[in-house]
C-alpha cells in the first residue's frame, strides 16, 4: 500500500499507508514532510501502526517533538487507531488526547469513520 493524497470533506489529506516508514523521531517526520513538498496537503493521517511505541509514552517527548515538527511546516496531524488501552493506563496521555481533540492541530480518532465525522464538522 502507498500513501495517497485525497480530498475529504473539503480538506486535502495525506492518507498514510500502515506499512510505510515508521515515524520514530523528528527526522522521520521531516522525511515524510519532504515527500509532500509542493503539494497542497493540510492534514497528515497516520495509522497508529506507523508511530513508534514511544509516541504514546509522553515522558519520552517523542509525541511533542514530532507534532511540533509537523506544525512548524504547516501540517495538522490525525492519529488513527485504537489507543484505549494506553489512555486507560496513563492519566497524562488521557489528558493529552482530550486536549488535542479539542483543538484543530492534532486529533486522535479510532477509525476513518470518526476522521470523516471530525473533518465534516470542521468544514
Amino acid at each position: 500500500m502507498v500513501d495517497v493524497v485525497q480530498t475529504r470533506h473539503g480538506a486535502t489529506v495525506l492518507m498514510c499507508a500502515p506499512d510505510g516508514p515508521p515515524i520514530v523521531d523528528e527526522q522521520s517526520a521531516v522525511d515524510l514532510i519532504g515527500t509532500l513538498w509542493g503539494q497542497d496537503v493540510g492534514w497528515l493521517v497516520l495509522p497508529l501502526a506507523r508511530l513508534s511505541q514511544d509516541f504514546l509514552v509522553l515522558r519520552t517527548k517523542v509525541a511533542g517533538a514530532v507534532v511540533q515538527k509537523f506544525q512548524q511546516y504547516g501540517f495538522r496531524l490525525v492519529v488513527v487507531g485504537d489507543i484505549a488501552e494506553q489512555v486507560a493506563a496513563s492519566t497524562a496521555l488521557r489528558d493529552f488526547v482530550r486536549e488535542s481533540n479539542r483543538g484543530r492541530q492534532l486529533w486522535f480518532v479510532a477509525d476513518e469513520a470518526e476522521l470523516d465525522a471530525r473533518l465534516a464538522a470542521a468544514a
